[in-house]
């Protein structure tokens, strides 16, 4: 009976807490919020109701609320102007909607991309300009719906907003926004990107949205606009040139190319130094390839063709160093009426130029971190992938020279390397093959059909094993660098037709441009974040990450900047085996195979040690390598 008497006194006593807690909240939440209006013009009787000492939740205009707590700004339609004060916004954790509507805001866009929890951005009719960084959204996540219409920003459209996975509407029309539209994979219910100066191909996976998206960029081209891609649309020059060859002017070019022929053999008798042409070259790739030959990351499909001079002459040339340097020089330099300054490094696919891949047809892939990525089919019947590397003009020609031989004269199983390149201080080409089965990322996460069947253990062992192999060369082969490979994760592996891993995207480090390394995965790990610092051990984290993706199943959350969306394997896995439940963690997919139950959770136990946040407890590259050599299927 006493305990019947104190639940009444227990209830009131909770609902008195409750209050104050609320209370609290409110009064918190004012302060930052009158910090706003102060940095706003214009304000004081449009937000007049913002008033100190009085409860924001069902007082206060355009303020959005939910149990007392704080979920939105809607400001639209008040005639604000000045400043927004992203760091008074910072202080109330719980906003998720801002809408500034409708207003005279101007200048650069904002810093929202420190508020990570929002999921819609309106920033429609304003006057705000210029360019957005390209990273802006690597930190936004969680982001569904970004309207950025009327206003006057400029420069490229930002690369990050392909980061976001849950993203459901964009809106960038009416603006000043240049270059090529990115490889957007999202299914989205609304989009458009009308009335800018946005140029080259349209995508093919944003073809469905309709004209009416795409319509007043004069330089687009490309289904669902009537106006087709002459021959294909090859970029030129650096990467802000925005020059584009049309039919015109690329017969133009082969002309030029095949009436210079001549002259460029005499200089290349008299050993002078070939001309830099200002070509900037596409490819794309798919023919199907051995286990034994070496890959790239994006790929494509192409038709072959009876045409095939550029192919058939040194397929069987000797494979020792000096041998394959020589060949790789007499291949970019002998056929200099062709080639242009498209360099030879690895012939074995036998040898094409600038004017092949002129005639191929071509198509956008996508835009990455370092840079975008077209596809080619060459009339030779070769299918290649060309990426456009941007961040890479810092460095001067002799040393990218080096670096690439030095990339084509691996030979390894699980290394893919190039098959040419082209320097121009603004950009450079990596040129690679094409393999048809795609990357890890695709066959374990987004295809569900045979490639996906296959993924029993035995085959996702021997893909963990060629990563291993993969890396333990890289860390041989530059064993002086930071970082041997930099960006390993599972889109960063592909797999030959027999499941063979393909390491692509290594040693790109000491290359890249100092402001742009951050986009390289090692830049968000623990190792940097945490600790501000990189290194070889670096690389043992990601390939515990991959290690862990593989063997749960899951998509892993580091792979997000934010963390936002995924699974975080790195801390399931350490809860499982702290609770010793780590029969858990095991894909459905493999839990067929128990007479490989104990190999499983062996390999969980070195992903674990892999991907230990502390690198100074963290195992090392060799130890990873001979750990996971030991598990049998």
């Amino acid at each position: 009976m006493a305990a019947v008497r104190l639940f009444p006194l227990i209830l009131i006593i909770v609902i008195v807490i409750t209050s104050l807690i609320h209370l609290a909240l409110s009064v918190s939440e004012t302060e930052p919020l009158m910090k706003l209006k102060q940095s706003f013009t214009n304000a004081d009787n449009s937000l007049s109701s913002w008033i100190q000492n009085v409860t924001p939740c069902g007082n206060w205009v355009g303020v959005v609320c939910f149990r007392n707590i704080i979920t939105g700004l809607h400001l639209s339609d008040l005639g604000l102007s000045g400043k927004i004060d992203v760091d008074a916004l910072m202080q109330i954790p719980t906003i998720r909607t801002i809408s500034f509507v409708n207003n005279s805001f101007s200048g650069s866009i904002p810093q929202f991309n420190k508020l990570g929890a929002i999921k819609s951005l309106y920033l429609t009719n304003n006057q705000f300009s210029g360019p957005i960084p390209l990273e802006f959204f690597s930190q936004l996540g969680s982001l569904k719906k970004v309207w950025l219409s009327n206003n006057k920003f400029s420069g490229d459209i930002p690369q990050s907003l392909t980061e976001l996975d849950l993203l459901k509407e964009l809106h960038l029309e009416n603006n000043e926004f240049s270059g090529q539209i990115p490889f957007l994979k999202q299914q989205m219910t609304s989009f458009d990107v009308s009335n800018n100066k946005l140029e080259g191909m349209i995508p093919e996976n944003l073809v469905g949205y309709g004209a009416k998206s795409f319509t007043g960029n004069e330089k687009l081209c490309g289904k669902p606009l009537d106006k087709a891609c002459d021959y294909y649309t090859l970029p030129t020059g650096g990467e802000n040139s925005g020059g584009y060859l049309t039919g015109l002017g690329v017969k133009v070019i082969v002309i030029l190319v095949f009436a210079v022929a001549a002259a460029l053999i005499v200089l290349f008798m008299k050993n002078k130094k070939r001309n830099e042409h200002d070509f900037s070259i596409i490819s794309r790739s798919n023919s199907s390839i051995d286990e034994d030959q070496l890959h790239q990351v994006v790929q494509v499909h192409a038709p072959s063709s009876k045409n095939s001079k550029f192919s058939t002459n040194s397929s069987k040339k000797g494979s020792s160093h000096g041998e394959h340097k020589s060949e790789s020089k007499r291949a970019s330099t002998t056929r200099a009426g062709s080639m242009g300054d498209l360099v030879m490094v690895n012939d074995e696919k036998g040898v094409f130029g600038l004017a092949d891949l002129m005639k191929a047809a071509a198509e956008v892939l996508g835009n990455g971190g370092l840079g975008s990525a077209y596809k080619a089919a060459m009339a030779n019947g070769l299918s290649v992938v060309v990426k456009r590397m941007r961040e890479m003009n810092k460095i001067g020609r002799d040393v990218f020279d080096a670096e690439m031989r030095q990339f084509g004269r691996i030979r390894h199983n699980n290394i893919l390397n190039p098959l040419a390149y082209h320097y121009r201080r603004e950009e450079k080409l990596y040129v690679t093959e094409y393999i048809p089965k795609g990357s890890l990322l695709y066959v374990l996460h987004g295809d569900r059909g045979s490639c996906h069947a296959d993924l029993n253990w035995p085959t996702r062992l021997k893909i963990v094993k060629g990563i291993a192999r993969g890396c333990g060369f890289l860390y041989t082969e530059f064993s002086n660098y930071d970082l041997p490979h930099g960006n390993l994760k599972s889109s960063n592996v592909l797999l030959s037709d027999d499941y063979e891993a393909l390491l692509s995207e290594y040693a790109f480090y000491p290359l890249i441009n100092p402001n742009a390394v951050q986009s390289m995965f090692a830049y968000k790990t623990t190792d940097y974040t945490q600790y501000q610092k990189v290194s070889q051990k670096t690389d043992v984290y990601c390939l515990g990450i991959i290690i862990l993706e593989i063997i749960t199943g899951k998509f892993p959350s580091q792979y997000h900047s934010n963390g936002k969306g995924g699974t975080d394997v790195v801390q399931w896995v350490f809860t499982a085996i702290s609770e010793r439940t780590e029969e858990e963690l095991i894909d459905p997919e493999l839990k067929n195979n128990t007479s490989s139950l104990n190999q499983m959770l062996q390999l969980i136990q070195i992903g674990a040690a892999c991907a230990e946040s502390n690198p100074e407890q963290r195992i090392t590259m060799k130890e990873a390598i001979r750990r996971i050599e030991e598990v049998r299927v």
